[in-house]
């Protein structure tokens, strides 16, 4: 026993002696700069990502770079201007490449700092053969399955955007009319006397594109065949309560860009331990013109996009259990009820008359009622 406590001091005191770990790293007060996007060989539109690293202590705040100037030159000096759209995000119309020329990307930043990517190759992308789902540990796993027949892809890259209805767990025909000055609720009225009808605030939409670094190679296989999981919906999520699509754009990419996203996304999404990959410099293929010293982080790739689209419906998930932790409050309808009651609550329906005037009344939080709380109820115009 002895021994036993003399351990266990010996254990709290180590503990009590760690010091902070500050690393003596230095970034310039502007950051170094950020490129991410690809260069769109066909119809669809480029698009290209400028921001600036911030320093390792400082709050996780995006610094946009505005008002560059950003263009695609080929080896003929033939240039394609793209134009800012905010956000530092500046894109250009469809390019159309030609296959047989060398592309790169051209950056002048407003304190008149030159950027160049190397030049590149226009590379060509199979078509995406399918996308596919099955039910795997109480959720759902989505697979992405293609080819190409010429065996010459081998590295490929692929983004998403995720979009699912949603629907409120109460429908609400009834709102509250406010004092403007007071924000006291004055009496209780219909949202739309004339027909009964609820607002459009029961069924809504929401969205989310990809954050992580999907990659995949074929280089080990005889055959350029690919069949790899994408992402899992956990499960009951409310994403396949409804309705769920998933549109893939997938790119091919050359050997050299594989090898930097490859290490883009153990830095990014597998450094947590001593025993995971740790952090490594991001070495791309953009560099200062202006400053051949200075650090540029970044990989700009010229590929065809292709992409594909499916949906999901609950129907077809047995036993798909997501549900709104929802609950109705019924309230008597006369003010000082519904002040203290009501307050911050959403009307839904009537509950009981007193001859043709409403006597009681339930109401919901808001999210139980307001889908426009979690999406938006513009519906999107590729939905069904």
């Amino acid at each position: 026993m002895k021994k036993l406590l003399i351990y266990i001091i010996f254990f709290f005191v180590t503990l009590g002696c760690k010091e902070k770990y500050l690393p003596s790293l230095t970034s310039p007060a502007t950051g170094y700069l950020v490129v991410e996007g690809f260069i769109s060989s066909g119809p669809q539109p480029t698009s290209i990502s400028l921001t600036r690293t911030t320093k390792l202590y400082d709050a996780t705040n995006i610094i946009y770079e505005h008002k560059a100037i950003v263009n695609i030159e080929s080896e003929n000096h033939t240039t394609f201007q793209l134009f800012e759209n905010g956000n530092g995000v500046y894109i250009s119309s469809s390019l159309n490449l030609n296959k047989n020329e060398k592309y790169r990307l051209q950056i002048k930043t407003r304190d008149n700092k030159e950027y160049a990517s190397d030049f590149i190759r226009v590379k060509g992308t199979p078509e995406i053969d399918s996308i596919s789902w099955k039910r795997e540990n109480a959720g759902v796993r989505i697979y992405i399955n293609t080819h190409d027949p010429q065996d010459a892809t081998k590295y490929y890259h692929w983004k998403y955007e995720e979009t699912w209805e949603i629907h409120s767990a109460f429908e609400s025909t009834l709102k509250y009319r406010l004092d403007p000055v007071t924000n006291k609720i004055l009496s209780l009225v219909y949202r739309n006397p004339a027909t009964g009808s609820p607002d459009p605030i029961f069924r809504c939409w929401s969205a989310e594109n990809s954050t992580n670094i999907s990659l995949g190679t074929s280089e080990k296989l005889s055959k350029d065949l690919i069949y790899l999981p994408l992402l899992f919906i956990g499960p009951s999520s409310e994403k396949l309560s409804v309705l769920y699509s998933i549109r893939v754009k997938q790119y091919a990419l050359s050997h050299e860009a594989y090898l930097f996203f490859e290490k883009m996304k153990k830095n990014t999404e597998q450094v947590g331990s001593i025993f995971d990959p740790q952090p490594s410099e991001l070495q791309g293929n953009i560099h200062s013109t202006s400053n051949p010293a200075e650090p540029v982080i970044g990989y700009v790739d010229i590929s065809e996009e292709k992409e594909q689209r499916i949906f999901i419906s609950r129907t077809q998930l047995a036993n798909w259990n997501f549900k709104l932790n929802c609950f109705a409050t019924t309230i008597d309808n006369n003010v000082d009820s519904m002040n203290k009651y009501g307050k911050n609550l959403i009307p839904t329906q009537p509950v009981s008359y007193m001859g043709l005037a409403i006597k009681e009344f339930d109401a919901a939080p808001d999210f139980c009622v307001d889908c426009t709380t979690r999406g938006t109820n513009i519906k999107p115009a590729f939905w069904p």
